[in-house]
């Protein structure tokens, strides 16, 4: 079916209020090299898209004018890396009258094939460069009520018996994090790096979740300490959990 919201948006619930970046903008163009390709864009926010839940296997994307729109990225890109992830199993194209793209039904396991261990591993040393980065700049500076939110997901996840629910919500604590600490292009940064990992590493049991959840908790009671050494210790400390 088509995603209920109507959207390709990185969200299947009504987004707040844009946050302004704590201590200063970041400038994303000095953090990567070059940035993600038109094509491998639509692979990395298709597969987090699905993490995220606001897509799932059998599910209809919109038209590619649709997505060039919300990507920011040509039509002729977007159909092209399409149909590039058809070859590759992850989606189906369908004709007729309810034809178009959908999500494989076998989407896990076709991913599973493409996981690349090293890629992976190079990814998530990245993201743990840059949450730290994050943490030390605004340690001290971050805004009264500005991690309600991320509280409550933290106490969500405690809740949270389905393994695919929890998954979700790890992956939002972390999209949020880094625009609560570096607006919203550090989000999309994130949101890139984060959909390449959904695409190139096998998702976390739920007992390394759970353990990570904990280092939530603890980065966000050192941000409100302003305590910049602890919370960058509870940065290390949850990769370090995905790691035993």
């Amino acid at each position: 079916m088509v995603n209920a919201a109507g959207k390709f948006g990185p969200y299947n619930q009504p987004v707040p209020a844009r946050s302004a970046p704590v201590g200063g903008a970041w400038d994303t163009r000095v953090l990567a090299g070059r940035g993600p390709t038109g094509a491998e864009l639509v692979r990395s926010r298709i597969a987090l898209r699905v993490r995220l839940r606001s897509v799932a296997p059998g599910d209809r994307l919109p038209d590619a004018g649709v997505l060039a729109e919300e990507l920011g990225i040509s039509e002729i890109t977007v159909r092209r890396a399409l149909e590039a992830m058809c070859q590759d199993g992850l989606l189906d194209r369908r004709r007729g009258r309810a034809g178009g793209t959908f999500v494989a039904a076998d989407w896990d396991a076709v991913v599973a094939v493409l996981h690349d261990a090293d890629a992976a591993a190079g990814l998530d040393s990245f993201h743990l460069l840059l949450e730290c980065g994050l943490v030390a700049q605004s340690t001290g500076e971050v805004p009264d009520g500005r991690l309600d939110g991320l509280r409550a997901l933290v106490e969500e996840m405690d809740l949270v018996e389905d393994p695919a629910r929890l998954l979700e919500l790890e992956t939002r604590f972390h999209l949020d994090l880094a625009e609560a600490l570096g607006g919203a292009g550090i989000r999309e940064f994130a949101a890139d790096l984060l959909g390449r990992q959904c695409l190139l590493g096998p998702a976390p049991d739920p007992a390394v979740v759970r353990a990570r959840n904990r280092c939530h908790a603890d980065l966000l009671d050192e941000l409100t300490r302003g305590a910049m050494d602890p919370a960058v210790h509870a940065v290390k400390a949850h990769r370090r959990a995905g790691l035993n």
